[in-house]
């Protein structure tokens, strides 16, 4: 049984999940500091990939990407870069998808963050700087962490954006789930369900580390 799939799936969660957490964690942060006609607009801005069909997300990154388009044209004719159809083009399709749900989950526990304590913090003359990194984020870390295990979990089993951005090679693009739809569409269903299997193993094995975590900070 070639594990390449495991392995490229797991690599590319964990990049997309890394970007998601500094993109995520920023933009929450400034977002729910503004007014709230400015937020609402920026929030269904930044949302709108978890509602699209990631087939949709998919397309609109290869009009984006693709050889024959502006961003990807440029990297092709400039750099002799191709950004669709490599294992790491995978990771675009990963974090667009993944990162409304890291921007929901810490924008509302930002939200939820005793403000007083950030008066109290400016009045000593601390930087917001300071004060994001060294009070918001240890107090608010329960909910950062929970939108870093969602993220990671829809990463890791992200097909329809990945399928149409990187396709599948074998050895080179494969992840678990295009894995699980080529071993479908060639009729090999015993491969196929070990393949579902693992991905359900991962998936149930990160969101008990999740709930773990959760029950703890609750006895604290």
């Amino acid at each position: 049984m070639d594990l390449y799939p495991l392995y490229n799936s797991v690599r590319i969660a964990l990049i997309s999940t890394v970007i998601i957490f500094f993109i995520g964690t920023a933009s929450a942060y400034y977002i729910s500091r503004l007014p709230r006609a400015v937020k609402g607009v920026l929030d269904v801005l930044l949302t709108i990939p978890l509602v699209l069909p990631p087939t949709v997300i998919g397309y609109l990154l290869l009009r984006i990407l693709g050889p024959h388009r502006l961003v990807g044209g440029f990297f092709l004719e400039w750099f002799d870069l191709r950004l669709t159809m490599n294992w790491w083009s995978t990771v675009f399709a990963t974090t667009v998808v993944s990162f409304p749900l890291m921007y929901r989950t810490c924008r509302g526990v930002f939200e939820s963050f005793d403000v007083n304590i950030t008066q109290a913090a400016q009045t000593l003359g601390l930087s917001n700087t300071y004060i994001f990194w060294r009070l918001m984020l240890p107090v608010c870390k329960s909910g950062i962490i929970a939108g870093l295990v969602l993220s990671f979990t829809r990463a890791l089993g992200e097909y329809g954006a990945t399928s149409m951005v990187s396709g599948y090679i074998p050895h080179e693009t494969a992840t678990i789930s295009t894995t699980v739809y080529q071993l479908w569409r060639t009729e090999n269903d015993d491969l196929a369900v070990r393949w579902v299997l693992i991905n359900l193993l991962i998936s149930f094995v990160v969101l008990f580390f999740m709930n773990m975590l959760e029950n703890r900070r609750k006895r604290i």
